[in-house]
């Protein structure tokens, strides 16, 4: 069964490929998972992020956006000893107010989801990409959804970031067209 290459770095890797990433998401605390964990993952692996996803979990009261959002300099500077996580100072005050940031645009839009698919019309796109090569960092849809999410106030956001956003929360089916989850993810 032919799978991603990235996939087979590790059994954690294999694990999130083969049953989550690139699924379509439209669960509004999953979606601020991601958003928060894709945030820490600036300039560091995937790996090291999936390596702390429980101690994340802990962290920030499973991702109760609410929650977060109200977190004081207790809280913080708690974060900030948390060795579970990834201890950086801007990312930690990011997920602070990108909590806030997430819950106006509940309040605009009804749900985040329903803002976020937006940016894929409210449906994942489909690529056959042959090999990693291939794959992009970057692109129009995400350059549009990095502006506008950078706009309404949120941190961590560039198109990169979330490029790799819309591959994990399946607002783009990126494996690889002979990967055996390509097809199992195709509309």
């Amino acid at each position: 069964m032919n799978k991603c290459p990235w996939a087979l770095a590790s059994p954690l890797e294999e694990h999130y490929h083969d049953h989550e990433w690139g699924v379509p998401v439209h669960d509004d605390r999953v979606l601020f998972e991601f958003l928060i964990l894709e945030g820490a993952q600036a300039g560091l692996s995937w790996a090291t992020v999936l390596k702390r996803r429980e101690g994340y979990r802990n962290a920030f009261d499973n991702f109760d956006v609410e929650v977060v959002a109200g977190y004081d300099d207790t809280k913080i500077n708690a974060l900030l000893t948390n060795p579970q996580i990834i201890r950086n100072r801007l990312k930690i005050l990011a997920a602070v107010s990108n909590a806030q940031a997430f819950l106006k645009v509940q309040q605009e839009f009804g749900s985040f989801a329903c803002y976020i698919w937006s940016f894929v019309d409210n449906r994942p796109l489909q690529n056959a990409w042959v090999s990693m090569k291939e794959v992009p960092t970057t692109t129009p849809h995400s350059d549009a959804m990095s502006k506008d999410l950078k706009k309404r106030g949120f941190k961590f956001v560039g198109s990169t970031i979330c490029y790799a956003y819309m591959q994990a929360t399946g607002m783009v089916n990126d494996h690889l067209a002979d990967c055996f989850r390509h097809q199992q993810l195709k509309n």
